[in-house]
């Protein structure tokens, strides 16, 4: 099924059936991907009395419960409420799920002990008028699908990289790492406070989505997103960003 959408003064053809899944799938065990200290996710069957939820083990049906973290467990995205006194909801910033976004690659530069995505990288790289960005880390093997990012120092976003997407109305940012800031910063997170604008003009409609996996095979570019949210009321949920390429 194709589609067209407007962009910048031109139309562009999507096709509806040629998705392409950003995210990673939560599932139980070792060897998955995991961050601030978190154990390994459990599913285990419901246990009544003499009854267990597992057809396996005799039940009519399989019946289980789900023990994770939407920060630590995966490709999950936040509202402002992530780091705000007041409580808000991401259920609540997403009210569309269809925006344009670009896909781009950047090299995370070496400061010191820390690996740091810098404003130039993506202001240069950016196509004006995105709603979504997208960034691809290299280097980009597929060990990021399994990866204990836990007291490794993973590259992060420099604040003023995230005012930047502040300022150019950015209101979607996803990357490949389990944080926008550094691991350990004593608590200033401040690129998701630039981002978000927070306390100063909170943008209520802006998210961030972590952890997302964007596969080699997918080029740098334009798409149309999908972004796909699971509808719990939370700073964060599990999330499945999809892109379809533009022609």
């Amino acid at each position: 099924m194709k589609t067209t959408i407007h962009f910048n003064g031109k139309e562009y053809t999507v096709d509806l059936t040629k998705g392409l899944d950003l995210s990673m799938p939560l599932a139980a065990g070792e060897n998955r991907v995991s961050a601030w200290y978190v154990p390994p996710i459990t599913i285990e069957p419901v246990k009544m009395g003499e009854w267990t939820g597992s057809v396996e083990a005799g039940a009519s049906v399989n019946f289980r419960n789900i023990f994770f973290n939407p920060h630590g467990h995966g490709t999950h995205t936040e509202s402002y409420g992530h780091i705000s006194k007041e409580i808000y909801s991401v259920n609540e910033v997403m009210k569309k799920h269809f925006f344009i976004a670009q896909i781009i690659t950047v090299s995370p530069i070496l400061e010191g002990d820390d690996y740091i995505i810098h404003k130039n990288q993506i202001a240069e790289q950016c196509i004006p008028g995105i709603e979504a960005l997208i960034l691809r880390t290299l280097p980009n093997g597929d060990e990021k699908m399994h990866r204990k990012y836990s007291s490794t120092n993973p590259p992060y976003l420099h604040q003023e990289a995230a005012r930047w997407m502040c300022e150019n109305n950015i209101k979607h940012l996803l990357l490949d790492l389990p944080s926008v800031d550094r691991e350990e910063d004593g608590g200033k997170l401040l690129a998701h406070h630039a981002f978000w604008n927070y306390p100063a003009a909170p943008r209520k409609d802006a998210t961030i989505t972590e952890m997302i996996y964007v596969r080699e095979e997918i080029k740098d570019g334009l798409y149309l997103l999908n972004l796909q949210t699971a509808p719990f009321e939370n700073d964060a949920t599990p999330s499945r960003p999809v892109v379809f390429a533009v022609d």
